[in-house]
């Protein structure tokens, strides 16, 4: 009989309490082949936030002026580097997710006025917050925690259910024009440098490997403080356009063991060079995504996908200052835009 890949991912996802979020996410590699997990208790509310209930700002909270002028101090040469990819049609794109820019006419207006003036144009048609470079806001990921297709119990950062926020005309709650412009110290964990090589599918970067990388680079947890953005290099962006398939099935990243560790250590922010910045597939068979829902989810820290390092890797700089504000598209589960590092 043939399989019904769709019908057998939604019960993966269903045993796992992700049900109800196949339709706004889908995961990133196949699920339907891996043995269904029996299904759990749900985890135990995790609201309200430490900002309070009602709260959707979660981790740009700790960006206040005090939390600039810290990581202004980062700053010695003035340098920026751009840490965002181009956006092409070309680019990895998981799924169904497409983009495509046209530019009408030829050009799209004019000549107008004794001047003579002509314009161009652009349309862009596809997904804009989860492709390229692109930033998870609070509305991206969710968890089931009652029955399957029970939206008064499908759960987002502090507590939100869908039966609150989800409108076909975007998020009334959680939107990402509730997230407040991001300027904070960064750190990199180079992680392909310790290892001298890029790391495998399905590699996972565990909290020794954080804490070597971290000696190496002549730096130690204590530098990474409440409110920080940390970042890891995988050398897996190599792929980037090369070989897209590849790139999108399967990635190396950070795991459960360091979600918990930057939640205990109040972070603001994760970013990697890959499309997830977790480990894909998870060591765990059964989990689907867990620290996309540990961050962002149960603790309000952001992720930052597709992320750029060559030149930061080239100077040796693994500690800048982070900038990041997201595009105010009301009611987005996400956002493009190109994040800068300054040193």
């Amino acid at each position: 009989m043939p399989i019904d890949e769709s019908s057998s991912r939604r019960r993966f996802l269903g045993a796992l309490g992700l049900g109800g979020l196949l339709t706004a996410w889908r995961p990133r590699t196949p699920l339907a082949a891996q043995a269904p997990a029996p299904t759990a208790a749900p985890p135990a509310p995790w609201w309200p936030s430490r900002w309070g209930a009602g709260d959707q700002a979660g981790a740009s909270n700790w960006i206040t002026p005090e939390k600039v002028l810290d990581s202004a101090k980062l700053i010695r040469d003035g340098k920026i580097y751009r840490l965002g990819r181009v956006y092409e049609a070309g680019m990895p794109l998981f799924g169904t997710r497409s983009f495509s820019l046209t530019i009408p006419g030829g050009p799209t207006g004019g000549p107008f006025g004794a001047n003579k003036l002509v314009y161009h144009d652009e349309f862009v048609t596809g997904q804009i917050g989860q492709v390229g470079t692109q930033f998870d806001g609070f509305g991206h990921i969710g968890i089931q925690r009652g029955k399957d297709g029970d939206r008064t119990e499908m759960r987002y950062y502090n507590g939100f259910s869908e039966q609150e926020i989800a409108t076909s005309d975007g998020l009334v709650k959680l939107g990402i024009e509730h997230i407040k412009p991001l300027v904070t110290r960064g750190h990199l964990v180079d992680a392909a440098g310790l290892k001298n090589r890029m790391l495998n599918a399905g590699e996972e970067i565990t909290l020794a490997d954080v804490r070597a990388a971290l000696s190496r680079q002549g730096m130690r947890d204590d530098d990474i403080r409440q409110g920080d953005a940390i970042l890891f290099h995988t050398g897996w962006g190599r792929l980037w356009m090369k070989d897209n398939a590849k790139f999108s099935a399967s990635m190396p990243g950070i795991g459960l063991e360091v979600a918990r560790w930057v939640a205990q250590r109040g972070l603001c922010l994760t970013g990697g060079d890959t499309s997830s910045v977790e480990v894909v597939p998870n060591p765990d068979a059964s989990l689907a995504y867990p620290v996309h829902a540990e961050l962002l989810t149960k603790n309000g820290i952001f992720n930052h996908e597709n992320l750029v390092f060559d030149e930061l890797i080239a100077d040796r700089k693994y500690q800048f200052m982070y900038v990041f504000v997201p595009v105010p598209i009301k009611g987005a589960t996400g956002s493009p835009g190109c994040p800068i590092a300054i040193t």
